[in-house]
């Protein structure tokens, strides 16, 4: 018989109360990369305009809020994370009245806005760089950012790039002779701050206050336990199979520092000046997850992104101990659990949860990646996961595509790549563009209705059209129409707020949890298995699959009933 033994209560819902206004403890965060999303002047690269324009469609779709990466004024060497002016809109992008106007908007149709934060580094082309390398060794301009004398054999030390190649790049002296080297855990365009240097910190509080003062309600922080490196800049070899931007237990010494906390509880008594529960989410590859909760103590930030969630494969066991570790080690520095499967920075799930072989983050996948999903299993699992991951209690993000079902885009040409991470690796690494590709809207349009040109960025793949928004929403049985129901009964029952009851179900590969009066199975097989005794006489409020006739639950796939 199936029995309930174990139940984990959100914080959210343990002081539900005491929380009142926090919409963060259970939103539903839409992420839109500008550059992919929509482009009204057809130029190729989507805008602010673009955005402000399909703001309906998301509120339609059932979202609380929307978080934009990078808009900045930037030369765009990493899609915009290397900002040149971090109080500004990128030309490329539109302008300042632009972003007012998005904002407005989208609080129209209540819809709240957080941007992506880049404190780590900058764009070489930043004054302040420039500043740098015009200056003497020792200058103050030098001491907002990391340069360090060459020693006997070179480069300062081993540090190797995230995006490959050196840490370290050498600068030239007004003479001809090799100068100073300089910092950059990302390309050489991007050179890390000086966090030490309190005219960096002062920086930062200001451009804090100039989105706030124009009506933003928060921030997602770029490689937010970065910012501070270990104190003498020791060696270090990253283990080859970690993830790029760390995610191992053991920290990297420019991950994870302890210092780095005092800064966002810094800018944490910034927020608080203003009113309207503004907040912070930490992009922190930090693990076990008792060390990320670390960034979302109460004086810290609201949210993390949980990583190790993302990183979980198809397989049932994983995902449930990933849960209830989320649920503990969250709750017990006061915060809600997030939940994430997919990112700008990683492949897409659509594709990622049919991978046979290891691909850490950042890497990419291509066409002469060894053996390559097949994309209808990808879907089938992708449908299923996000129908589990939408019934947890907590905040949740959504990726701009995955609603559509979009798989990674894996034949780019490589003319048309423009990763850093391409680049640098001499193409051994794919890189994060098959990820990015321009969404789809309208079938039989100039670029899918992306732009009206027919312009992209990046191409769209053959059969981008049949992913198409309007072609999904005349299929009942779409992916878009899937994530409309589930957040149509996730915000009707509120499972964000709510808590989950595991059930014992004697299979491994099923899982099967009550959240509110709604009860979830989900079966992580390759073949159809019995339902739960609990779930008979129940009624179906959503499944991710075709259903089998009597008492079964289709291979990898999810189901809703209403209690």
């Amino acid at each position: 018989m199936v029995t309930v033994m174990t139940q984990i209560r959100s914080l959210a819902d343990s002081r539900r109360t005491e929380a009142g206004a926090q919409w963060w403890r259970s939103s539903v965060i839409y992420q839109i990369y500008p550059r992919s999303f929509s482009d009204a002047n057809g130029d190729g690269m989507g805008d602010l305009p673009g955005i402000t324009a399909r703001l309906q469609s998301l509120a339609d779709l059932g979202v609380d809020a929307i978080w934009l990466s990078p808009f900045f004024t930037s030369p765009q060497k990493d899609a915009g994370y290397d900002v040149s002016d971090y109080c500004d809109v990128d030309p490329r992008f539109g302008t300042l009245a632009d972003y007012d106007a998005m904002v407005a908007r989208a609080h129209e149709l209540d819809l709240r806005v957080i941007v992506d934060l880049v404190p780590n580094h900058c764009s070489d082309q930043h004054p302040w760089f420039q500043q740098a390398l015009a200056a003497a060794p020792g200058s103050p301009e030098r001491d907002r950012f990391i340069f360090r004398d060459a020693v006997p054999g070179g480069l300062p030390n081993n540090w190797e790039s995230v995006f490959g190649g050196p840490m370290w790049t050498q600068t030239t002296n007004p003479d001809g002779t090799p100068g100073q080297y300089y910092l950059h855990v990302f390309d050489s365009s991007q050179p890390d701050f000086n966090w030490h240097n309190p005219e960096v910190r002062e920086m930062f509080r200001n451009v804090l206050r100039f989105w706030l003062d124009r009506g933003t309600d928060g921030f997602r922080v770029d490689v937010a336990h970065g910012l501070i490196k270990a104190d003498g800049l020791p060696d270090y070899v990253v283990d080859p199979a970690a993830a790029s931007m760390g995610g191992t237990e053991e920290l990297a010494p420019w991950w994870g520092q302890e210092a780095v906390h005092e800064i966002y509880r810094d800018w944490r008594t910034v927020l608080d000046e203003y009113g309207g529960e503004r907040v912070l989410c930490a992009e922190a590859w930090v693990s076990p997850l008792s060390l990320m909760a670390k960034w979302v103590r109460p004086d810290e930030m609201h949210q993390a992104f949980n990583f190790p969630y993302l990183s979980c494969h198809f397989n049932a066991g994983q995902i449930r101990a990933t849960i209830d570790e989320s649920l503990r080690e969250f709750a017990a520095v006061g915060a809600p659990s997030t939940w994430v499967l997919s990112n700008h920075d990683v492949v897409r799930h659509a594709t990622r949860l049919a991978l046979t072989e290891e691909n850490p983050q950042g890497e990419g996948i291509g066409p002469l990646t060894p053996n390559l999903p097949d994309p209808a299993v990808g879907l089938r699992r992708a449908r299923a996961a996000s129908a589990l991951m939408l019934a947890l209690p907590g905040g949740a993000y959504l990726y701009q595509g995955e609603e559509l079902g979009l798989p990674e885009a894996v034949d780019l040409p490589d003319e048309a790549r423009q990763d850093p991470t391409w680049f640098r690796t001499n193409g051994e690494r794919y890189g994060r563009d098959g990820c990015r590709v321009p969404l789809p809207w309208e079938a039989g349009s100039p670029a899918a209705g992306f732009s009206p040109s027919g312009s992209s960025w990046l191409p769209q793949p053959e059969g981008w059209q049949d992913y198409a928004r309007d072609v999904q929403r005349a299929d009942p049985d779409s992916t878009l129409n899937l994530y409309y129901t589930l957040l149509r009964v996730r915000r009707e029952h509120e499972l964000g707020t709510g808590s989950l009851s595991w059930l014992e179900t004697g299979n491994p590969d099923l899982l099967a949890f009550a959240n509110r009066d709604v009860l979830v199975v989900s079966n992580f097989a390759g073949t159809d298995l019995e339902l739960p005794p609990q779930t008979t006489g129940l009624a179906v409020a959503a499944t991710s699959a075709q259903q089998p006739a009597g008492r079964r639950i289709a291979a990898e796939s999810t189901i809703w009933f209403r209690a």
